[in-house]
């Protein structure tokens, strides 16, 4: 009897063992064709039922107005590459009521979602790149410049630096009164008062998306072609490398019902969804 007992609380042992130490994954769904040129963000949007996919068609940091928006069926099917044209090279991507806005070189460009129409464009004054864009609850609109390390402020339509000291910022997510950053490698969290808290390092510095999939827990992709799951205790776990082949992960979108994420493959032309496990 003792040695039954023995070898059951060897089995349990393992048995939890397996289960702490078991990962998240990643599952390809589907492929969209090779029509996107440069997809460098995708936005999930469940009202509309549609991924939002900005375009660069171009150089990241040109002015050349080739960029544009593309809308993408949840299926993968490309609805229509030419939804918003006109744009230079856009980025991140956020939603207010009835209107999309997308960070564009040096401008925070609005858009109607009914017509696609571009509304206006807010300038970010001393910008050079501005990269990845989050909304908090009250409308705040938050944008990333990585040439300039700073983070800046649209509220009540009047543009402002939030934060500088920085080394290269891209991603960031509003978190109820949170502002998270993915800066060169490192997920940190700017409280409301300006107090960072280090979330996560040692990713690969060309951090670029984040999407949180639980209370403390994340999705952040590297441009390289890294995705990685982000635990509340800190430590990370590499879902997805597809550098070997030369296939970017630029700013990713999620799904967080159906826990897909969106992934923007930038040279390849194409957007990929992975189930989440």
């Amino acid at each position: 009897m003792k040695i039954k007992h023995i070898l059951l609380s060897t089995l349990l042992s393992a048995f939890t063992l397996v289960t702490v130490q078991a990962q998240h994954t990643l599952t390809q769904l589907w492929s969209t064709d090779g029509s996107l040129p440069i997809p460098e963000s995708v936005l999930y949007s469940a009202q509309n039922k549609i991924l939002y996919v900005a375009l660069i068609d171009g150089k990241p940091g040109e002015k050349d107005g080739k960029g544009g928006i593309a809308k993408v069926g949840l299926d993968g099917k490309v609805i229509a590459n030419d939804w918003v044209t006109g744009l230079n090279a856009p980025k991140g991507m956020g939603i207010i009521g009835s209107k999309l806005y997308v960070a564009d070189v040096t401008d925070v460009v609005e858009i109607d979602i009914k017509s696609g129409k571009i509304l206006k464009k807010h300038e970010v004054e001393g910008s050079k790149f501005l990269n990845d864009l989050t909304i908090d609850s009250k409308g705040n609109i938050y944008v990333s410049d990585s040439d300039t390390k700073k983070v800046h402020l649209i509220k009540d339509g009047k543009v402002s630096t939030y934060f500088e000291d920085l080394t290269r910022p891209n991603g960031l997510l509003a978190v109820g009164s949170d502002l998270l950053i993915a800066d060169s490698g490192t997920l940190k969290k700017l409280s409301a008062t300006k107090e960072v808290t280090i979330l996560a390092e040692g990713m690969d510095k060309s951090t670029d998306g984040i999407e949180q999939v639980a209370p403390g827990e994340y999705i952040v992709s590297c441009w390289a072609g890294h995705v990685y799951y982000v635990k509340a205790d800190k430590t990370t776990e590499k879902l997805l490398d597809t550098s070997a082949d030369q296939t970017n992960s630029a700013d990713i979108g999620y799904d967080p019902i159906k826990k897909i994420v969106y992934v923007p493959t930038f040279m390849k032309n194409s957007v990929v969804a992975y189930q989440l496990k």
